[in-house]
């Protein structure tokens, strides 16, 4: 058995090795950084990935990675836009200032043994359904590579880590965007755990998050009902009307909803319900005339149901604005990489995965895919690197982290980053996102060109962020 391991252990380094010597100096001295980083960022992973924080709870998840920013030579700046898990790492200094994001939070309800089995961890606790604890782990291992070099006098400028909470909820960058974190940022690069490994040249979905209250008079549902204002009516009516609006919408829109209270008992007319509404499109400039109408709905439904109505914007984020010229550099550096190769054991592990979750068995894709056309409309879903990709040029990048047609935002995501096929990913991703911001470093003329296609999308848009007054809506601690 012992010899097995070791046999398989040979192999790997050889291929490793093999893949090394294929690198031009600056990239397998990027790699190397990775390596000798790797066992630390493991444990870094791990154990964001055992706290499972959510939504402006990563205290733990946020401190790991400042931590170990600091002790690696970055400055860092804690508690940015008042947010208290939000921090921003920086090292060097000059032109060009390139920069990295780094997601940490969880997602409730799913938390998962790294077991292919569907088994909690701690039953009802979160997981990491998204992988959250791979993505800024291995962003902060790209920077460090980066600033080794630096430090070396190899390259010349600024990188900065950017962590960035609550992307799953309260969509944290937008209050980031807003203090002005980018303002002085060249390029920006992002990645996200997937089920397969490409430079991602898509777009995505804009979306604007709000919640409804009405408010009605109690009575007695048996003795005085007429005496009572049914706010359930209301938020009845009001969720029929969104249902019988999907019919009318465009097949890229996308509405969802979810009652959080609709009444305490059976025997009282309710006098307050709460319904929280999700409204999406491919671009903000689509999703805002539905977004205004299904808010009209909610006055109709007061109407009908003779109560008030209370509407609170929660935030709204934009599409991604995609930039292929930075996504023409990743894939090259993808290429030079080479695969994801698995050992039979994990092979196995995503077998069962698939098992579990009614897919064919086809275990893990860990190649390269090419350059793919940029689509009109993506579909898929929503994130707040949208808002940053319209205040800086931004590169995006997709990683094997589970197999094949994995459901994502489930146990089953949860389970693979908590074991060594999230790692791989992640350590992958972290070499082709430093070896990706080297070229950045090394040639301005690249920098220029991801910068002209930026403000070429862009074009007349002005950015306009979409929260509500007053700080982020971080609970008490």
């Amino acid at each position: 058995m012992k010899n097995t391991i070791l046999l398989t252990a040979m192999l790997l380094l050889g291929i490793i090795t093999t893949a090394q010597q294929k690198l031009p100096d600056n990239k397998r001295q990027i790699s190397e950084s990775v390596e000798k980083h790797k066992n630390d960022l493991i444990a870094i992973s791990d154990e964001i990935w055992a706290h499972a924080e959510t939504a402006f709870e990563e205290y733990e998840s946020s401190k790991k990675l400042s931590d170990y920013a600091e002790a690696n030579g970055f400055s860092v700046e804690k508690g940015v836009a008042g947010m208290p898990t939000a921090f921003v790492a920086t090292y060097g200094k000059g032109k060009p200032v390139i920069g990295i994001l780094g997601e940490f939070d969880a997602l409730p309800g799913i938390s998962q043994k790294a077991a292919p089995t569907k088994q909690a961890l701690e039953p009802g606790g979160a997981g990491h359904g998204c992988g959250h604890n791979l993505f800024g782990t291995a962003s902060l291992g790209a920077a460090i590579a980066i600033k080794e070099m630096i430090q070396e006098g190899k390259i010349k400028g600024t990188v900065k880590f950017f962590g960035t909470p609550s992307e799953e909820k309260y969509f944290g960058k937008i209050w980031m965007v807003e203090a002005g974190l980018w303002d002085d940022v060249d390029v920006n690069l992002s990645w996200h755990p997937k089920a397969k490994t490409e430079a991602d040249v898509q777009s995505s979905l804009a979306l604007v998050d709000f919640k409804v209250e009405f408010f009605g008079q109690a009575a007695h549902a048996a003795a005085d009902p007429w005496n009572g204002k049914s706010a359930s009516d209301a938020l009845e009516l009001y969720a029929a009307g969104i249902n019988y609006y999907r019919e009318h919408v465009r097949p890229t829109v996308r509405m969802h909803y979810h009652i959080e209270d609709a009444g305490q008992v059976v025997n009282v007319v309710p006098d307050y319900t709460k319904i929280w509404v999700r409204i999406r499109d491919t671009k903000r400039s689509g999703m805002m005339p539905v977004y205004e109408r299904v808010m009209a709905m909610a006055e109709g439904a007061a109407i009908m149901a003779n109560v008030d109505y209370k509407i609170s914007l929660i935030s709204g984020i934009y599409e991604v604005l995609v930039n292929r010229s930075g996504g023409e550099i990743m894939q090259k550096n993808l290429e030079l990489l080479g695969p994801i190769n698995y050992t039979e054991a994990e092979i196995a592990f995503g077998k069962k995965i698939q098992e579990a979750t009614d897919k064919p068995q086809v275990g893990l894709d860990g190649s390269i895919r090419p350059l793919a056309e940029t689509r009109e409309n993506p579909g898929g879903g929503s994130t707040d690197v949208g808002d940053v990709s319209w205040n800086v040029a931004n590169i995006n990048l997709n990683v094997t982290t589970a197999p094949v047609d994995t459901p994502w935002h489930s146990w089953a995501v949860v389970a693979c980053g908590g074991m060594s096929i999230g790692h791989k990913g992640m350590i992958y991703a972290a070499k082709s996102m430093a070896m990706t911001m080297v070229d950045l470093f090394e040639n301005p003329k690249l920098v220029e060109k991801v910068k002209a296609e930026y403000l070429q999308r862009k074009g007349e848009e002005v950015y306009k962020a979409m929260i509500p007054d007053g700080p982020p809506p971080v609970p008490s601690k």
